[in-house]
């Protein structure tokens, strides 16, 4: 059997099913109550009030994100109507011949109407402050040029990104606070307890106001190794529930029966797309630290340990002989320059916890080196040769630095752009460009060999013809996976036609 994992906020079906679960106070059916079973009361006794009492903390407290984008015209012939895309031309040959099979011929270049921007996107978000700043998941906003933030009473605010970390699926936004905006208190979610009832809070399917309960499946879960797809590259440590949770719920509220945010759901287990009995939010634990760094910098603080590991299995410690141990984190290797290596960790050590947080799985050592920052100093619990040993590390950096690092912004990229005006255009004998003002001496454009005077005619592989679209495309850039934060720019320098192409690299 095929698994998959499906976002939350994926493409909305128009097929409507029964979703949700029956009230915790629902009679049992005449078979059912024949039966003796005895039940062990929990120490608090849960009544339907403290679901009543939850939802109506929490419901207005929620929001429907929507996201929306340009279409980029990749047109590099002219006269061929708008949104034409040649699959053999070459953006240069605009310049330099005209385009194939023809005379360079100046002529006047053509007024395009701008397209018009399309919702690409559907998701929820939580309010965690009175003045405006509200999370959601980082690919609620992926690529979006425009926010739309709609409170529950229906009132609209436009919204704008303060930072957001696909690492982690988190994003912040910001909108312009009214005075009555409706914030749920961060609970903690390292309180939280298997079996506990939860609340997830949404806008499936563009339903709003949603309610679903549940409750807590397992904790610190990692989807990948569970359901042995491939791993994304991201922090996996989930709040699992059987709350429903489908399209549109990205973004919403993992809530407890005492109205505090715990998690933000994020993702469903299921093979068709629709919920299937399994949803996953990322837990407050994470989520606070994530939400303050990208308050403060604009980007996630990111502490590393320095190992490559192994996460223990019952047949990895028969191969490896290992014992006193069955579950843990197997040090296959340590990196030079490292933290793990000045705290003197070796090769075969079985890290057990980090500041008395339980590093038993992968997903549990993500969460525990999450919460840290670098240059902090943790006390690290590990196991050599059966002995149990403490030590401690001060976490750096992907620099192997406890540096602050600060996030390049759309509008700061290490260079400035002014757009080509109609004369301009015509004397370079180009219909659209943008040319490089200045470049920061110590930026990424610098880095590259960019000089003051470029004519940028595209950006991967999109067509640019002013500042606003290089900002917008630059912001697609920033907010994408590490491994995809490049701009391919191609263009020219005037002065003498030489061409050049550029890969502007935004990974620190």
């Amino acid at each position: 059997m095929k698994a998959f994992i499906i976002s939350a906020s994926c493409a909305l079906t128009m097929s409507l099913q029964a979703c949700g679960q029956p009230a915790p106070d629902t009679a049992p059916s005449a078979a059912a109550a024949s039966e003796s079973i005895t039940i062990q009361a929990p120490a608090a006794t849960i009544s339907q009030a403290d679901f009543i009492s939850a939802s109506e903390q929490t419901v207005n407290g929620v929001v429907s994100v929507k996201s929306y984008a340009t279409p980029q015209q990749q047109s590099y012939g002219r006269g061929r109507g708008q949104g034409y895309a040649d699959p053999f031309s070459d953006p240069f040959l605009e310049f330099f011949f005209g385009g194939p099979g023809r005379q360079r011929v100046p002529e006047q270049p053509q007024q395009q109407e701008q397209p018009k921007q399309r919702q690409i996107g559907l998701g929820s978000g939580v309010i965690i402050s009175a003045d405006g700043y509200i999370v959601t998941n980082n690919h609620v906003i992926a690529n979006a040029d425009h926010l739309e933030v709609t409170l529950n009473d229906n009132r609209n605010f436009d919204a704008t990104v303060v930072g957001a970390d696909p690492t982690t699926d988190i994003a912040l936004l910001k909108i312009e606070a009214p005075d009555d905006l409706h914030v749920i208190p961060m609970g903690n979610s390292e309180h939280l307890h298997v079996g506990e009832w939860v609340l997830a809070v949404g806008n499936p399917f563009g339903f709003t106001s949603t309610v679903t309960s549940g409750i807590v499946s397992a904790k610190a879960r990692n989807i990948s190794s569970s359901t042995r797809t491939a791993a994304t590259g991201g922090i996996e440590s989930y709040i699992q529930t059987d709350a429903a949770v489908n399209s549109g719920n990205s973004g919403g509220a993992l809530v407890n029966l005492r109205g505090e945010l715990v998690g933000i759901n994020t993702a469903i287990y299921s093979q068709t797309g629709s919920y299937a009995g399994c949803s996953f939010a990322i837990p407050t634990s994470i989520v606070q630290k994530v939400v303050a760094d990208l308050k403060q910098y604009g980007t996630v603080q990111r502490a590393l340990l320095g190992i490559r590991f192994v996460e223990l299995s019952p047949e990895f410690v028969a191969e490896k002989g290992i014992k006193g141990a069955t579950a843990g984190i197997y040090v296959d290797s340590v990196e030079d320059r490292s933290a793990a290596r000045e705290a003197g960790l070796q090769s075969g050590d079985i890290i057990t916890a980090i500041e008395s947080l339980p590093t038993l799985s992968t997903a549990q050592m993500q969460e525990a080196i999450t919460k840290f920052s670098p240059g902090d100093r943790v006390t690290i619990s590990y196991l050599r040769d059966g002995k149990h040993l403490t030590t401690t590390a001060v976490l750096r950096n992907a620099q192997g630095t406890t540096a602050t690092v600060r996030e390049l912004s759309p509008d700061k990229i290490g260079a400035t752009f002014k757009a080509l005006d109609r004369e301009q255009l015509q004397k370079l004998q180009i219909s659209a460009g943008v040319q490089v003002e200045s470049v920061d001496s110590d930026g990424p454009f610098a880095a590259q060999g960019v000089r003051p005077g470029f004519v940028i005619l595209a950006i991967n592989q999109a067509r640019v013809s002013s500042p606003d679209e290089i900002k917008a495309l630059a912001r697609r850039v920033l907010q994408a996976d590490a491994r995809e934060r490049v701009m391919f720019i191609s263009g020219f320098y005037p002065e003498s036609g030489k061409q050049a192409f550029y890969a502007i690299d935004f990974n620190r």
